[in-house]
């Protein structure tokens, strides 16, 4: 095994990771080139394997040699291999922290020929992204020898360039002058963002995990309990006092039982955090959770039972009878268990896809605990205030309307899963179309099943249509009508208008059949520097250049919902010219285009794709 070569770490700029490289030979003709990569403290680099519109994945690039072969692919590994929902890019990724090992086994008939190439990686932190970098490497397999950054460069050029030509270079390149970095027009800070973005995801998973509770409430499951438990409490206890403590402590092991459910996660968590929902991203399991959403749906619809054993539900019951505290544990565990399949649809909903292994389980126990807290509260208030029992309504057919108005809720979702899918991979069958055409069938679906006029197994034959039901039917209609606007095509953006309330849900307007777009908001907009910058000069106008990405969740963010404000759209469309110039755009540039330049880190760096030119650009 050779001496591990690493890169010179320049003064400048923010580098928080540093690489090195080392050859280990396998025999005669087999070599292991390793890559390391030592990470700061908080921040991170990402896998090779990330699907979709996300951050940059570390990709490893080697140049063709005769006699020269690549053993299978790059294999990765780390201490803190990370997998989940990153808040950044709004999508399950898969990262290293602290450190990242990749290794490429090569097999070739001359190990004295020096093996050359690259590695690209993008690095963030919980707030911030660095642009994608590229650092060379020179490795001779017979020797050992390992080089990376400015001094492979250099051995690739065959001498070291003088550093005034690099500069040569980078001021020919960008027509623009440098801006005053020292003499910036604003101080911004990120102190303590990540605290407050884990903070309020942690509170909106409670709130969700809330919601779902009262909705599970209404469910025939759960909901003709809440005044026989009561009851049985108030009336069995020798005293007021004691029944309202029995029952409060009823409520308390309802949400326990909740909350109990999330600790095998965190002991999953402590030994793999890969294990934590592994979705975003991922095209089968987003197949797989568009099926078990389907299932859940008619399984709400009354075609079949979702259940747990009925052992288990046995064993609790007969616990009951032991009696005081214990006896009280298990009479919760017991209407855990039989709601489930009420509850079991809705609480798998609410948090599909809503937990990262980056906050850890805890994020399913702030979700478990919201559900359990809403379960759990009424048993205690109506135990402390009896009165009130009777202004609840009494059970009915409106119960099983709100499973079936929960089945179609489902069904929509279970769509959202499969246009995941399809988004990832680029199928091109659940554009935003048919994805619309779906949701305005389901929504008339339930319409039709409010207003009467479709049934379902469990509906009473002569149940009448209450105004509360009524009302429902007419919000549907009217959410079916708000859909079909989403085939509106809208002459200014070029593309079908953008669903509000649909953001997040439905594949982007410009994900179309018919009007796909080729620049947000049917703006006229320059993909190239100099093109943009001549035409600004001929017209007259101050230039805008949006650093975008193919992958940047929030720049489709900004171009969806901030550009098309009125006084934004004017701006752009009238008072400036656009340049977007994409800083993850894989394309090759031309041979006679591929400089060495110099970076503001310090040293230098070869160009080799226009997604380099325009990240280097950016940091100039």
């Amino acid at each position: 095994m050779a001496p591990a070569a690493e890169e010179a770490a320049p003064q400048g700029l923010l580098e928080p990771v540093k690489w090195s490289a080392r050859v280990e030979k396998v025999d005669a003709q087999t070599f292991d080139l390793v890559f390391e990569a030592t990470i700061d403290e908080g921040w991170a680099v990402y896998s090779q394997h990330i699907e979709g519109d996300g951050p940059i994945p570390t990709s490893f690039w080697f140049d063709e040699k005769e006699g020269l072969e690549k053993v299978g692919e790059v294999q990765e590994s780390g201490s803190k291999r990370l997998t989940g929902f990153d808040p950044i890019f709004e999508l399950e990724v898969t990262k290293y922290k602290h450190d990242a090992r990749f290794v490429q086994r090569i097999r070739t008939t001359s190990p004295e020929q020096p093996v050359t190439g690259w590695l690209e990686y993008m690095t963030c932190d919980d707030t911030r992204c660095l642009p994608p970098t590229t650092v060379s490497f020179y490795v001779v397999p017979a020797t050992g020898q390992a080089v990376l950054g400015d001094a492979a460069d250099a051995l690739i050029e065959g001498g070291a360039p003088a550093a005034e030509q690099a500069d040569q270079a980078t001021d020919a390149l960008y027509p623009i002058p440098k801006p005053d970095l020292d003499s910036p027009v604003a101080q911004c800070s990120v102190e303590d963002a990540s605290t407050e973005v884990q903070r309020k995801g942690l509170w909106s998973l409670f709130f969700l995990g809330f919601i779902g509770g009262l909705v599970a409430l209404l469910t025939p499951c759960v909901f003709p309990m809440i005044p026989l438990t009561v009851s049985f409490f108030t009336k069995k206890s020798e005293t007021r006092r004691k029944g309202v403590a029995n029952a409060s402590l009823y409520g308390f092991f309802i949400f326990l039982v909740y909350v109990l459910l999330s600790v095998p996660f965190h002991l999953m968590d402590s030994i793999n955090p890969d294990i934590l929902n592994d979705i975003s991203t991922n095209v089968w399991l987003n197949i797989a959770f568009f099926v078990i959403f389907v299932i859940f749906a008619f399984s709400f619809f009354g075609y079949y039972e979702l259940t747990l054993p009925q052992s288990w539900t046995n064993k609790a019951s007969q616990a009951e009878g032991v009696g005081g505290v214990v006896g009280i544990f298990f009479m919760a565990l017991t209407l855990a268990l039989v709601s489930f399949s009420c509850t079991g649809p809705i609480l798998g909903s609410l948090l599909a896809g809503a937990l990262t292994s980056e906050g850890g389980a805890i994020q399913l126990t702030a979700g478990m605990s919201g559900f359990g807290l809403a379960l759990a509260l009424p048993f205690a208030l109506f135990a402390a205030f009896p009165s009130m029992l009777q202004s609840l309504p009494k059970s009915g057919g409106w119960l099983n309307t709100v499973k079936v108005v929960l089945g179609f809720i489902e069904l929509a979702l279970a769509f959202k899963f499969l246009s995941n899918a399809d988004l990832v991979k680029k199928w091109g069958l659940l554009k935003i179309e048919p994805f619309l055409a779906i949701w305005i069938l389901i929504a008339l679906g339930l319409a039709a099943y409010l207003f009467g006029l479709i049934r379902f197994p469990h509906d009473s034959p002569n149940q009448k249509i209450s105004p509360a039901r009524a009302v429902l039917g007419g919000l549907s209609l009217a959410f079916a009508i708000y859909l079909a606007t989403g085939f509106i095509y809208d002459e200014e953006k070029g593309t079908f208008r953008s669903l509000t309330l649909l953001s997040g849900l439905a594949p982007p307007a410009g994900y179309s059949w018919l009007h796909p777009k080729e620049c947000p908001n049917n703006l006229d907009c320059f993909h190239d520097l100099e093109p943009g910058l001549a035409f600004a000069k001929k017209a007259g106008k101050p230039v805008l250049i949006d650093f975008t990405g193919h992958a940047c969740v929030n720049c489709r963010k900004m171009e969806e919902h901030v550009w098309p404000e009125p006084e934004v759209d004017r701006l752009l469309r009238e008072e400036y010219v656009l340049i977007s110039l994409y800083v993850d755009e894989k394309i090759e540039l031309p041979e006679e285009e591929q400089v060495v330049v110099t970076q503001v880190t310090g040293g230098t760096r070869k160009l080799r794709r226009v997604g380099d030119k325009w990240s280097h650009f950016q940091t100039e």
